[in-house]
């Protein structure tokens, strides 16, 4: 073990990230992306996952538990009794924690295994129907071989969730870390968070960290966030090029980015010239406009799947047998609170909405992840029928753009 990854490891011994109270499981589950499983279902299998049949994921680096746990209960809320999630961790701290939450929900789906994601083949061999590494592969000495050996245990017909972190939405963050480095880089953890705190408390207002408001939650999160963002022993982050072609060296092809509307230009052009010169570039080229215009992606979130899927067809949420969903949101609830025939969101300080066609409310009031398109047409008896799947897809492309909305099967 080197010394840079010997440091790594006492960090997460010392400070488990992120930090979590077993006893809260109680009270809520925490959600997010990437692993939700409507959104694996939507993204890597395009609504067909089948789990009457057996089904394995890997959460790689998985920490004190978010995606595990989150997984986890949501497989089995799902009714799947044959699925299992492996937390892979170096952290035996980490490990405890996730384990506890576990226990405090009963879950009997998590199995947990020690070591790092080089030897992820030897340690919790595959294959995998899906593997979550989020927040992990910036810190390893190699986040090629990392992903490599993950890739490695993934199935063909599978997929992966990842996340990095990205640069330009961290401006601030790596001045504050070679400051740190020269000012406390020999002391033990515990001294190192003191200066850092003090360091951070006297920064001029113009410094970049102290302008940036997309980093606070570390600041402000305990320490275990603060040792994470600014004391991190090995930290790199990535532009949406670097990132796609990162994710390339895998074997893997990015599927979607989330949430999509944060990738799209058009969410912070106005001018018409713009959009359409906009309108010309590739869709990587896009979403690298849209990192450039945006200043808030603080990390890049991607469904990516083995390069030979990479042309798999998104599926269709106007089809007859198509059922959406809406994620971790009352459809009831937000029915009701439509107006206007605007969706209106905002993306990390950048106002952005989408038109909806006059019978969305209805559409959306029946979202209860059971009925199909056709189930929710021979309901509403629209006056045009023949409208109504274009309907439905203008009501999902405004909730999808911002990752709100998702086909949950494909009958």
């Amino acid at each position: 073990m080197s010394d840079t990854d010997a440091r790594v490891h006492a960090q997460y011994e010392a400070y488990p990230y992120p930090a979590r109270d077993p006893r809260d499981e109680a009270k809520r589950l925490i959600t997010g992306s990437p692993s939700h499983l409507d959104e694996i279902r939507h993204h890597v299998f395009a609504g067909h996952l089948d789990l009457s049949r057996p089904f394995r994921a890997l959460v790689a680096g998985g920490g004190t538990g978010d995606a595990a746990i989150m997984l986890a209960q949501q497989l089995a809320d799902a009714g799947a009794v044959d699925a299992e999630v492996v937390h892979l961790d170096i952290s035996s701290a980490s490990r405890a924690i996730a384990r506890k939450r576990a226990e405090a929900r009963g879950l009997t789906n998590l199995r947990f295994a020690d070591g790092p994601i080089e030897r992820v083949a030897e340690i919790a061999p595959g294959p995998y129907d899906y593997i979550d590494c989020c927040g992990v592969l910036h810190h390893l000495d190699s986040p090629e071989a990392g992903l490599k050996a993950l890739a490695g245990v993934l199935k063909l017909e599978g997929g992966m969730g990842l996340m990095v972190y990205g640069t330009l939405g961290r401006t601030g963050v790596y001045p504050v870390q070679e400051a740190l480095a020269q000012l406390g880089g020999d002391l033990g953890e515990k001294e190192r968070v003191a200066v850092a705190k003090k360091l951070v408390a006297g920064l001029p207002k113009s410094h970049w960290l102290k302008r940036n408001p997309f980093v606070g939650d570390h600041l402000t999160g305990g320490d275990a966030g603060l040792y994470d963002l600014l004391l991190h022993p090995r930290d790199r982050a990535y532009r949406v090029a670097e990132f796609a072609e990162f994710v390339a060296s895998g074997g893997l092809a990015i599927r979607s980015w989330i949430e999509p509307a944060r990738y799209d230009p058009d969410t912070y052009l106005s001018d018409p010239g713009l959009r359409k010169a906009a309108a010309s570039l590739s869709a990587l080229e896009r979403a690298a406009l849209a990192e450039r215009l945006s200043g808030a992606m603080t990390k890049h979130i991607v469904y990516a799947l083995p390069a030979a899927r990479a042309d798999l067809p998104a599926p269709d949420p106007g089809a007859d047998g198509a059922v959406l969903v809406l994620r971790d949101l009352d459809p009831a609830a937000v029915a009701r609170g439509l107006s206007g025939g605007v969706l209106k969101a905002d993306l990390g300080g950048a106002p952005w909405q989408a038109p909806l066609p006059a019978i969305a409310s209805a559409i959306i009031a029946r979202l209860d992840g059971t009925r199909s398109v056709a189930d929710i047409r021979a309901e509403l008896k629209p006056a045009d029928p023949a409208r109504f799947a274009d309907q439905v897809r203008a009501t999902f492309g405004a909730f999808h753009a911002i990752n709100r909305m998702l086909v949950r099967e494909m009958r």
